[in-house]
């Protein structure tokens, strides 16, 4: 039987990323030691920010991204941001919701050249 191709105008749709990402993709448990290492740095983080002004990205989202692009050779910020946009699994393992907006790249490159 032919499936429809019927599109429905529903205005919130609910999306889990976790239950979006296969239980044996390789990247959970790169997830999992991403994050305890980052857990463990959170101390340093807390040093390197001011407690005042315009929050910036959080450099546990940053670092993550910037793996993301190792691992995947994304060869630029602007590509990263644009897949950071479309690919659930990139908003996955950096920690950004589906709804949650994606910064501009050079927002991104200040932030990231800023923290390390």
């Amino acid at each position: 039987m032919r499936g429809s191709d019927e599109r429905t105008g529903s205005l919130f749709k609910y999306v889990d990323l976790e239950a979006r990402v296969h239980k044996d993709h390789p990247l959970r448990a790169t997830r999992r030691l991403v994050n305890e290492t980052l857990a463990l740095m959170e101390r340093d983080f807390a040093t390197l920010y001011a407690g005042i002004g315009r929050p910036s990205i959080a450099p546990e989202k940053l670092l993550r991204a910037m793996l993301l692009q190792a691992f995947y050779s994304v060869r630029s910020e602007r590509q990263l941001m644009e897949r950071l946009e479309f690919d659930l699994l990139f908003r996955w393992f950096v920690g950004l919701g589906v709804d949650e907006p994606v910064w501009d790249h050079s927002t991104f490159s200040k932030n990231r050249d800023r923290l390390l």
